[in-house]
C-alpha cells in the first residue's frame, strides 16, 4: 500500500514563500512520476507542476511558472515544492501523488495514488 504524507501548508502573506514536502512511504519511489495538484473552494481541481521518475523534466501550470518549483530526492522518498511570490489566488489545499511509471502527467486522471493534502492561505 502506498501512502503519500504532505507537510508544509501554512498561512502566508502575499508575496511571501512555503515550501511543500511529500514523503512516499511503502513504495518503490523511483518508479513514480510525481505531481502537484491543488483544489481551491468550489473550483476543480488542477495541476500545479510535475516531475520524471529521475528528474530531468518537470512541467508547470502557466499560474505558477517562475515562481513554483519543484523537485525530488530519490534517496529520501520525497518531493518538494517551493512556491514563491505566493500570491491569494493560490490559495488552495495542495495534494501530491504518484503517477506509476508515468512521465509526469497534468491530468489528475493519470495519477493512481494521492495524498491526504495540506492547506496553503495567502492573505493580501
Amino acid at each position: 500500500q502506498v501512502e503519500l504524507v504532505e507537510s508544509g501548508g501554512g498561512l502566508v502573506q502575499a508575496g511571501g514563500s512555503l515550501r511543500l514536502s511529500c514523503v512516499a512511504r511503502g513504495a518503490t519511489f523511483i518508479r513514480y512520476a510525481m505531481g502537484w495538484f491543488r483544489q481551491a473552494p468550489g473550483k476543480e481541481r488542477e495541476f500545479v507542476a510535475s516531475i520524471e521518475k529521475n528528474g530531468d523534466s518537470t512541467r508547470y501550470a502557466d499560474s505558477v511558472k517562475d515562481r513554483f518549483t519543484i523537485s525530488r530526492d530519490n534517496a529520501k522518498n520525497t518531493v518538494l515544492l517551493q512556491m514563491n511570490s505566493l500570491k491569494p489566488e493560490d490559495t488552495a489545499v495542495y495534494s501530491c501523488a504518484g503517477e506509476f511509471e508515468g512521465s509526469g502527467s497534468s491530468r489528475p486522471i493519470d495519477y493512481g495514488f494521492w495524498g491526504q493534502g495540506t492547506q496553503v492561505t495567502v492573505s493580501s
